[in-house]
Protein backbone atom coordinates (compact mmCIF):
# COMPACT_ATOMS: atom_id res chain seq x y z
CA UNK A 1 0.00 0.00 0.00
CA UNK A 2 1.23 3.61 -0.70
CA UNK A 3 0.68 5.96 1.44
CA UNK A 4 0.18 9.71 -0.41
CA UNK A 5 -1.25 13.20 0.44
CA UNK A 6 -3.99 14.64 -1.29
CA UNK A 7 -1.83 17.41 -2.45
CA UNK A 8 0.69 15.18 -3.96
CA UNK A 9 -1.94 12.99 -5.53
CA UNK A 10 -3.22 15.71 -7.48
CA UNK A 11 0.16 16.70 -8.74
CA UNK A 12 1.11 12.58 -9.78
CA UNK A 13 -2.70 11.69 -10.65
CA UNK A 14 -1.52 9.38 -13.69
CA UNK A 15 1.31 7.89 -12.33
CA UNK A 16 -0.56 6.49 -9.15
CA UNK A 17 -3.76 5.24 -11.55
CA UNK A 18 -0.89 3.46 -13.40
CA UNK A 19 0.73 2.08 -10.12
CA UNK A 20 -2.94 0.67 -9.09
CA UNK A 21 -3.67 -0.88 -12.00
CA UNK A 22 -0.57 -2.08 -13.28
CA UNK A 23 0.73 -3.57 -10.05
CA UNK A 24 -2.29 -3.98 -8.22
CA UNK A 25 -0.84 -1.17 -5.70
CA UNK A 26 -3.44 0.10 -3.19
CA UNK A 27 -2.86 4.08 -2.42
CA UNK A 28 -4.01 5.82 0.35
CA UNK A 29 -5.18 9.76 -0.13
CA UNK A 30 -4.81 11.32 3.15
CA UNK A 31 -7.05 14.85 3.21
CA UNK A 32 -7.66 16.55 6.24
CA UNK A 33 -11.58 14.99 5.88
CA UNK A 34 -10.11 11.50 6.20
CA UNK A 35 -8.42 8.84 3.78
CA UNK A 36 -9.65 7.54 0.35
CA UNK A 37 -8.38 4.56 -1.26
CA UNK A 38 -7.71 4.13 -5.04
CA UNK A 39 -7.18 0.89 -6.51
CA UNK A 40 -7.75 -1.14 -9.47
CA UNK A 41 -10.84 -2.41 -10.77
CA UNK A 42 -9.85 -5.58 -10.97
CA UNK A 43 -9.36 -5.61 -7.35
CA UNK A 44 -12.47 -3.80 -6.62
CA UNK A 45 -14.53 -6.35 -8.36
CA UNK A 46 -12.75 -9.39 -6.31
CA UNK A 47 -13.20 -7.46 -3.49
CA UNK A 48 -16.68 -7.07 -4.26
CA UNK A 49 -17.06 -10.92 -5.31
CA UNK A 50 -15.52 -11.94 -2.22
CA UNK A 51 -18.06 -9.98 0.28
CA UNK A 52 -20.93 -11.41 -1.95
CA UNK A 53 -19.54 -14.65 -1.60
CA UNK A 54 -19.12 -14.43 2.73
CA UNK A 55 -22.60 -13.10 3.23
CA UNK A 56 -24.25 -17.21 2.59
CA UNK A 57 -23.36 -19.08 5.29
CA UNK A 58 -20.94 -22.29 4.63
CA UNK A 59 -20.32 -20.62 1.07
CA UNK A 60 -16.28 -20.67 2.08
CA UNK A 61 -15.97 -24.27 3.46
CA UNK A 62 -17.22 -25.74 0.84
CA UNK A 63 -15.04 -23.42 -1.80
CA UNK A 64 -12.09 -24.79 0.42
CA UNK A 65 -13.61 -28.31 0.84
CA UNK A 66 -14.12 -28.27 -3.39
CA UNK A 67 -10.88 -27.06 -3.62
CA UNK A 68 -9.39 -30.09 -2.34
CA UNK A 69 -11.20 -32.51 -4.02
CA UNK A 70 -9.07 -34.39 -6.41
CA UNK A 71 -10.65 -33.82 -10.39
CA UNK A 72 -11.00 -37.78 -10.74
CA UNK A 73 -13.75 -37.93 -7.51
CA UNK A 74 -15.76 -35.12 -9.06
CA UNK A 75 -19.02 -36.44 -10.22
CA UNK A 76 -21.79 -34.61 -11.66
CA UNK A 77 -25.24 -35.03 -9.89
CA UNK A 78 -26.83 -34.22 -12.87
CA UNK A 79 -26.17 -34.10 -17.10
CA UNK A 80 -25.59 -30.44 -18.06
CA UNK A 81 -27.21 -29.77 -21.09
CA UNK A 82 -25.36 -26.22 -22.61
Amino acid sequence: MTNTNVTNFRKHAFEYFSQAVEFNDVINVNTKNGNAIVMSEDDYNSLVGTLYLNQFPGTVKDIMDGKETKIKDCVPSEEVEW
